[in-house]
């Protein structure tokens, strides 16, 4: 207990999970300063001019059906704040070699309707899924209510096939390789081969929200998320302060609570003198994920789709069939960097128009590579792009490359390029950060843990700050009632 505290509540950290800790403690009345180490706020969620001037790059999160899912972010006042989300008339386009695509489409039926003989085999996966969509999130995103607690068969439903590896399920339920393709593109997601479990959670989870909540790009960029973010904490009364890394909590003012929106390395290096030993060694034991490898364009035009209906959608997953992406993601998991990756594309500036200058388009691509590498993917990537959009080269006209380190270099939670805050296999989606009640809790009672490293996980949807600022309210709420 903090005898003279300046604030009720610190937080460490202003991507979206630290700021939906700090707008949670702030709603409830407490003081809250937070902090960040850089000179902008955002963490996953910043965007900058990053090739050329005029031209408006995400630096990490592009796409967000997460966070139009969110129902904490639901519960704000965010457009009040500037948040403006943007659909693609197609969440998502998977281009063949055979020059067409598949799409993701907003009905599951039109959907359907591209996948030749898996149409009813589709329909049949998906419109029960969504269509009790808010029953079943529990199971994987939300905290269990009552109401969820009525739908244990359809609860079920989802989650037994979701705890497969993404393969296992499409062999099962799909006879043709567009609907294979498709689901393994949203289920390399995962950033695990797609031979592990759960990976099929991944792609049941992006086909859902593709259908029930959309594929959203934010108008100027992701920065807009965490702008309207703070700026609603600060009419909350809640302080900012940037440019301060920190490096111990005891340089910290004093405070009841601590909230870090950190992985667990992190905050064994700021907190490791106030955790016992064993929960220090449970912290060293967590496993982080593989990287990536991103790519920022300026380009001269639109990217020259073969398959012209990729230029409806915001996100182009670039792989070809289920066996290649399956190839590319196991050879990430073994350590190697796959010669035809598995390649993610953004294409914000087709439906945002303020991305780049009039004529002129951005182009987001990443690809999976091991933890911590420093390879440069760059001509593997662009072949592969070429491969489904030939005359791509001819249409640069800048680039920004970033390996693994410089990700993480870029933002410290990232930990070996992992942008999941650690891996999310069947074991650790369920003991993430370590093996406890109340994750978000650890022993030191006065300091939580608000990161993607806590459930549900990464994604920008403000959830694990959500809980963590809730657990740490409860702790509030107890020393107030033992104060003398």
């Amino acid at each position: 207990m903090i005898a003279h505290p300046k604030y009720d509540a610190i937080v460490i950290g202003s991507g979206p999970n630290g700021l939906a800790a700090a707008i949670t403690l702030a709603q409830a009345g407490q003081s809250v300063v937070l902090f960040e180490a850089k000179e902008t706020i955002g963490g996953g969620c910043r965007s900058m001019e990053l090739t050329l001037p005029g031209f408006m790059h995400d630096v990490c999160s592009a796409i967000h059906p997460l966070a139009l899912d969110s129902s904490f972010f639901k519960s704000l006042p965010l457009e009040q704040f500037g948040l403006d989300m943007i659909q693609p008339p197609a969440p998502l386009a998977h281009p063949l070699d055979d020059g067409t695509a598949v799409m993701l489409e907003r009905s599951i039926e039109t959907t359907a309707n591209g996948l030749g003989k898996d149409a009813k085999a589709y329909i049949q996966l998906m419109a029960p899924l969504v269509s009790h969509w808010d029953a079943i999130k529990g199971s994987v995103r939300e905290p269990l209510r009552p109401d969820i607690a009525l739908h244990p068969f359809v609860r079920a439903n989802f989650v037994l096939k979701a705890i497969r590896s993404a393969r296992s399920l499409a062999k099962a339920i799909f006879e043709e390789e567009r609907a294979a393709a498709i689901f393994a593109g949203m289920s390399a997601h995962s950033i695990m081969a797609l031979e592990k479990s759960p990976t099929a959670g991944s792609g049941l989870l992006l086909g859902i929200l593709g259908h029930a909540v959309g594929w959203p790009i934010p108008r100027g960029g992701s920065q807009k998320i965490a702008d309207a973010l703070a700026a609603y904490f600060l009419s909350l009364g809640g302080e900012i302060i940037t440019g301060m890394e920190v490096k111990s909590i005891d340089s910290l003012p004093p405070a009841k609570a601590i909230l870090c929106d950190i992985t667990p390395r992190q905050l064994l290096r700021i907190a490791g003198d106030y955790l016992p030993t064993g929960y220090q060694w449970q912290l060293r034991r967590y496993r982080y994920g593989a990287g990536i490898f991103k790519i920022d364009y300026a380009l001269d035009g639109p990217i020259p789709w073969k398959a012209k209906e990729c230029l409806r959608a915001g996100t182009v997953h670039v792989g070809g069939t289920f066996s290649d992406i399956a190839v590319s993601e196991r050879a990430v998991s073994y350590g190697e960097h796959p010669e035809r990756p598995f390649v993610l594309v953004a294409q914000q500036s087709l439906f945002d128009r303020g991305r780049a200058p009039e004529g002129k388009h951005t182009a987001w691509v990443y690809c999976h590579v091991p933890n911590g590498s420093t390879f440069d993917m760059t001509k593997r990537i662009e072949t592969q792009i070429e491969r489904f959009a030939p005359g791509f080269r001819d249409r640069v006209l800048a680039k920004s490359t970033m390996n693994s380190l410089e990700v993480e270099r870029y933002n410290a939670n990232y930990i070996g390029g992992d942008i999941n805050g650690g891996v999310q296999d069947l074991w650790q989606f369920f003991t993430r950060p370590t093996i406890r009640l109340n994750p978000y809790t650890t022993p030191a009672k006065h300091i939580f843990i608000c990161s993607s490293s806590t459930p549900p996980g990464g994604g920008v949807h403000g959830l694990c700050g959500y809980f963590a600022a809730h657990a740490a309210l409860r702790h509030l709420q107890k020393s107030e009632r033992e104060s003398p």
